[in-house]
């Protein structure tokens, strides 16, 4: 069995270079720094950290605890020295996020919110589980009771999550099917199909992943769909500069999923930084 190559850094020769091992990466943490920075301006819980009551006692300074999370992991994810351990406070914050919170609205929420929250935070943990299990260092391995959430095994589970949560997205475009289409643009035709059809696009996809039946397209077309979604519904709003709170919320939103569908994506790339082997000249798989 051949020893995966060390991951090249991407500038400079330092333990503290950057590293940039895929777009859908340097994405995710772009995302995670504006997350941070919006949190820590605005004091409140940002897209991602939503479902907290109010009358929480210290509700304010977990708001802000999120958001420094939020902008050290984004930060952290981008350099050498620092990746596995951001990625890892990253992932353990949003499991605990799902546990605590998102369970919660299951049961006191509409069906539609309480599903579509605990998808919205498994995307999103996927994305950072991908990136722990392609980040985690020998320390990891060697000292964590969960070694299996590192290298294939981690990405693995990270691409079932991500297929799980998929599946409230296309289930809350069934049943939310006017709402849906109203967010269709204009000068497209048919926007019950095309709600219909995007929902069903995302259930597809997400059962597609689970089983690992044709899972790498259904994950790079999962991610696409997102990305559209923000070119065709939400930037045209944001350029013509109307958008209220809610609104600019999902363009946010919209964004982060995409990012985290990307770096799942980018995993059936493989590659040396995940653990997964690599090509050699001749074509064949080395592991």
């Amino acid at each position: 069995m051949k020893t995966p190559p060390a991951v090249p850094e991407a500038s400079g020769t330092g333990g503290g270079a950057v590293r940039v091992a895929s777009a859908g990466h340097a994405a995710y943490a772009a995302v995670m720094i504006f997350l941070g920075i919006q949190g820590l301006i605005e004091g409140g819980f940002t897209v991602i950290w939503g479902g907290v009551p109010k009358s929480l006692p210290g509700r304010q300074a977990l708001a802000y605890l999120c958001a420094s999370v939020s902008l050290a992991s984004g930060v952290g994810l981008l350099f050498r020295r620092t990746a596995a351990l951001a990625a890892r406070a990253l992932l353990a914050l949003l499991i605990l996020w799902f546990l605590v919170w998102r369970v919660r609205a299951l049961f006191l929420a509409s069906l539609i919110e309480g599903t579509w929250s605990c998808g919205e935070t498994m995307v999103m943990a996927a994305g950072a589980w991908v990136l722990y299990a392609g980040f985690a260092t020998d320390w990891d391995r060697r000292h964590l009771a969960f070694a299996f959430a590192t290298g294939d095994p981690g990405v693995r589970i990270a691409r079932v999550i991500y297929g799980l949560g998929l599946l409230p997205f296309g289930y809350a475009h069934f049943a939310n099917v006017k709402g849906t289409a109203s967010l269709v643009p204009g000068w497209l035709p048919w926007h019950v199909f095309w709600a219909y059809f995007t929902g069903a696009a995302f259930l597809a996809a997400g059962a597609a992943i689970v089983v690992g039946v044709w899972a790498r397209p259904a994950a790079a077309l999962s991610a696409l769909q997102m990305g559209l979604f923000s070119v065709l519904v939400w930037l045209p709003i944001v350029i013509r500069g109307n958008l209220n709170a809610f609104q600019w919320g999902e363009v946010v939103d919209t964004c982060a999923l995409t990012a985290a569908g990307w770096v799942v994506a980018d995993s059936y790339r493989g590659g040396p930084w995940l653990g997964t082997g690599r090509r050699s000249p001749a074509g064949p798989r080395e592991t």
